[in-house]
């Protein structure tokens, strides 16, 4: 789990204090560049501009900072997106800002395939079985919200989330397949309207 930020008193050089978030942040960054196999102290060190004795201030061991940034994963992409969405009362217009971006966020970052590649680790796996049931139990929310009894709210729920996973594993295996950036809105559209029975 991240922890709060503490002073370490060790550290007497003019080097910026960095806190446990600061390296699960790193070690998200590195996830999404290369995998698990690239969460690394000395370079995560390097990356950062201090030293391994910040990262042991902070970390028993990289399993720990793996823990720290999956974590830091579930809030960033999961936690707080729901949350911004929840002050919009209309449930449609928070399933397309959903999509939207979520969409955008795949297109940006490797990240979600980079972790779903390693679902086997079984930090990865957990945190995975973890977040998948948290955003299919909000999709599955906003489909009731919109008139759907409890079994087909859920089922609709799945659909949009594997639509989304497909999206994101084309847009980075064969990006030029999806349409460009302004035709983005009408495609996220038609997506909408396929899950509502609509298209």
């Amino acid at each position: 789990m991240v922890q709060r930020r503490e002073r370490n008193p060790r550290d007497t050089g003019g080097r910026q204090r960095l806190s446990a978030r600061d390296w699960a942040d790193a070690a998200l960054t590195a996830i999404g560049e290369g995998g698990l196999a690239a969460v690394a102290v000395e370079p995560l060190a390097v990356r950062l501009g201090t030293t391994k004795g910040s990262f042991y201030w902070h970390f028993a061991n990289r399993d720990a900072l793996i823990e720290a940034a999956l974590e830091r994963w579930v809030e960033v992409c999961t936690e707080d997106i729901i949350a911004s969405l929840e002050s919009e009362p209309d449930p449609l217009t928070r399933l397309r800002r959903l999509f939207a971006e979520a969409i955008a966020a795949s297109d940006r970052d490797p990240l979600e395939l980079s972790l779903l590649a390693t679902s086997a680790h079984p930090q990865v796996a957990a945190v995975l079985r973890r977040v998948t049931e948290r955003r299919l139990d909000y999709l599955a929310r906003l489909f009731t919200e919109l008139g759907f009894p409890p079994d087909e709210a859920r089922r609709r729920g799945l659909l949009g989330y594997t639509a989304y996973l497909g999206h994101t594993q084309l847009g980075h295996a064969v990006p030029e397949v999806l349409p460009p950036g302004g035709d983005r809105t009408a495609y996220v559209d038609s997506v909408i309207e396929a899950l509502l029975g609509r298209a």
